[in-house]
This record gives structure tokens, C-alpha cells and sequence, in this order.
């Protein structure tokens, strides 16, 4: 299948059994202005008797019920494996698309699936190596957003009077570092959760392991959305 236009990637890497996560929720206009290829958040892990892959992305910050799926954005669940870190690896892809607002196929491999994937217990393939859901949920991610941007106001006030190494990190004094803290930590009232009560639409993957260990055990994920080619 040809792509064109990558719109949001988010990465992560983890053992077999290391629960794992990426985040992101804010973007450039051009990504955000597509906000069902807008990934926010990416989670890994494998169930406990380390035999399937869970995937999940989450897309479109702030839906609503009454946010539909795109049939206009291909979602990518890009999964490495390699036998130690940083040797060679062998990449599986993970392919969805929606063919209309309620209705989405699948493949992985040789596996593929296809129907409306809203109901909590999801659709699988024939063989049920590969199963989907798709749905809006609560948006799992906590973030203390005005700590944030007080952090990211204080650093760039702080920057001229900052030494910086050559990969362009800063080396801040133990004081500098505890206000930064501070801010990240909500000050004196403690975190709140900018994003309580808020939704997202979900992309949820299972596959058996044995999809997409061919390079090894140790697995790298990461998760992208991309435009049909023409």
C-alpha cells in the first residue's frame, strides 16, 4: 500500500513484559488541523503470560460523542524486534484504516480483520491472532499544564544566563532546579489534572506475539498516521 504524508509519529521502546508509554499533545497547525491523525498518546505492553501485544493509540485530543472516525487517515502500529539493543531489527507494520465513519479493516501479516470495532469486546480475525477496538474514552493521560508552561517560561527567562553543553543541554545550580521542580509540581497546591474528564478516540491492538517477534524478543514501538495515496 503507498502512503503519502506523515502527519504525527509518537515512539517508544520496551522489553517483552515492560509496560510502556509516549505522550504528546501539542503539535504543529498542520497536524492538529487533522485532529483524528493527531496521535497524543502512544501505550505498549504484553499480557501477563507474555504471549500477545497490546497497542494503543490514542488520537484527537478533546473529542466528543460527537467525533466520528476519518475514512481519509491510514493509523500504522510500527513494532521492531531485534535479538539485543541497538543490533539489527526486523520491522512488522500494523495497518488500520476506517472505510466509513463506523466500519475499519486491519492487517498484520497475513492476519486482517475487518468490521465495526466500537463494541468493548472488539472484532478479531479469523484466526484471533489480531483483534481492534476503536472508540472514545477517557483520555488516560495526567499532565499539570499551567506547571508546564510556567517551566517552559522560567527556562527561557533563565536561558541567557544559562552555560550550555555541546548537545545544548543546560547545567542548572541546585536552586534553578528546585523552583523548576516546584512549577512542574504545581507549586504550593500540589498537581491538577488539566485533562480530567477529557476524551480521546482509541485505536486499540492486540496480536499474538509471535507476529512480530521475528527479529527477536526485545521489542521497540512506535505509531504513525499517514494520508491514502492517491
Amino acid at each position: 500500500m503507498k502512503l503519502r504524508t506523515l502527519l504525527a509519529t509518537t515512539a517508544l521502546s520496551l522489553g517483552v513484559a515492560a509496560p510502556t508509554w509516549a505522550a504528546d499533545h501539542a503539535d504543529s497547525p498542520a497536524t492538529a488541523a487533522e485532529p483524528l491523525a493527531d496521535i497524543a498518546d502512544l501505550y505498549a505492553w504484553m499480557t501477563p503470560e507474555a504471549d500477545k501485544l497490546n497497542l494503543i493509540i490514542t488520537l484527537s485530543p478533546f473529542a466528543s460523542v460527537d467525533t466520528q472516525w476519518s475514512d481519509s487517515v491510514i493509523y500504522a502500529f510500527h513494532v521492531n524486534s531485534g535479538m539485543a539493543y541497538g543490533g539489527e531489527q526486523s520491522e512488522t507494520t500494523i495497518l488500520c484504516k476506517f472505510y466509513d465513519a463506523t466500519n475499519i479493516e486491519c492487517w498484520a501479516g497475513d492476519e486482517y480483520v475487518t468490521g465495526a470495532p466500537s463494541d468493548p469486546a472488539g472484532i478479531a480475525s479469523e484466526s484471533g491472532a489480531l483483534k481492534v477496538f476503536a472508540g472514545l474514552r477517557d483520555d488516560p493521560f495526567f499532565m499539570e499544564l499551567a506547571g508546564f508552561q510556567a517551566a517552559v517560561g522560567a527556562v527561557i527567562e533563565a536561558a541567557p544566563n544559562l552555560q550550555f553543553d555541546a548537545a545544548g543541554c543546560p547545567a542548572l545550580d541546585e536552586a534553578t532546579s528546585a523552583v523548576l521542580v516546584g512549577l512542574l509540581a504545581g507549586g504550593q497546591d500540589g498537581a491538577s489534572d488539566t485533562l480530567a474528564g477529557a476524551n480521546t478516540m482509541a485505536l486499540v491492538v492486540q496480536v499474538d506475539k509471535a507476529l512480530v517477534t521475528g527479529g527477536g524478543p526485545l521489542l521497540g514501538v512506535w505509531a504513525s498516521t499517514h494520508a491514502p495515496a492517491n
